[in-house]
């Protein structure tokens, strides 16, 4: 059974400097307010594994010094623009970056989910991504004649860290519609989440709920923590701050204009 954590930095206490920390894309649960909590806490050396994608919690973590190394398919503000500070970071190879895509990236999960040391993909044959990941491996199809497959390694990263509506007393988690997060939970070592609020009856009792919930023994450490996808969307609770985004990307921009937002919306949201 987790964690009922009475704080956020109770229930991130686990996340340390060097931990591999698996995220989810935006819109399906992004842990928010524990990355704020995590950048005025100071950890570093994080490594960002995104599940496929990433947005604004990394370039958050990479401006705040807390990251040396990402394996993203991607890391963007969508309609907002580049992600400022990732960017400037590979500019000046501040930080180790992985590139992959999202199928191998959820294959590389699988196999982990699994308890297998690798899985096949097909569609990396040929491309410049595969000629830069010396740990991925071309075989020859054992079960056919110049066949050849890609061998990923299982990714099992120390953390899975994300946002979910609800859990309950027992632990139990509603993830609904958001099965990512369920692959996440059960590839990684130890998972932590943040809810909205607890739900007061066990959810796998309850029929409207139960083919939605994750059971407890995924997960590490829980922390109530309403908005805390905040900027980001939480699927049907509510939408992304389109005017908060935009503010971001103009802020960082510039390093002098990242260091104003981490005071204005990460340091001083706290005291406030």
């Amino acid at each position: 059974m987790p964690t009922l954590a009475r704080s956020l930095d109770e229930a991130l206490a686990t996340i340390g400097d060097g931990t591999s920390v698996l995220i989810p894309r935006e819109g399906a649960g992004v842990a928010m307010a524990a990355t704020c909590a995590l950048i005025r806490r100071g950890v570093t050396r994080l490594t960002l594994i995104a599940t496929p994608t990433a947005s604004l919690q990394a370039d958050l973590l990479i401006g705040a010094g807390c990251v040396e190394a990402v394996e993203a398919a991607a890391v963007s503000l969508g309609e907002f623009g580049p992600a400022p500070r990732f960017t400037a970071a590979i500019t000046a190879r501040a930080i180790a970056m992985r590139d992959s895509t999202c199928p191998a990236i959820h294959a590389a999960l699988q196999a982990s989910e699994k308890g297998v040391p690798f899985m096949p993909l097909r569609g990396l044959i040929g491309s410049d991504v595969l000629a830069h990941r010396p740990d991925w491996r071309v075989i020859d199809n054992p079960f056919g004649n110049h066949d050849p497959i890609v061998l990923l390694p299982a990714l099992k990263p120390d953390i899975a860290l994300f946002h979910a509506p609800l859990a309950d007393r027992d632990g139990n988690l509603w993830i609904g519609q958001q099965r990512d997060l369920a692959l996440m939970a059960h590839a990684a070592a130890k998972t932590v989440v943040t809810v909205e609020k607890l739900h007061e009856t066990n959810l796998f009792e309850d029929p409207l709920l139960a083919a939605g919930a994750l059971g407890g023994f995924y997960l590490e450490a829980v922390a109530v923590a309403p908005r805390g996808a905040w900027p980001l969307p939480l699927p049907d609770h509510y939408p992304a701050d389109e005017a908060h985004l935009a503010e971001y990307a103009r802020l960082a921009a510039t390093p002098e204009g990242f260091a104003r937002y981490l005071d204005q919306y990460v340091h001083e949201r706290r005291a406030a």
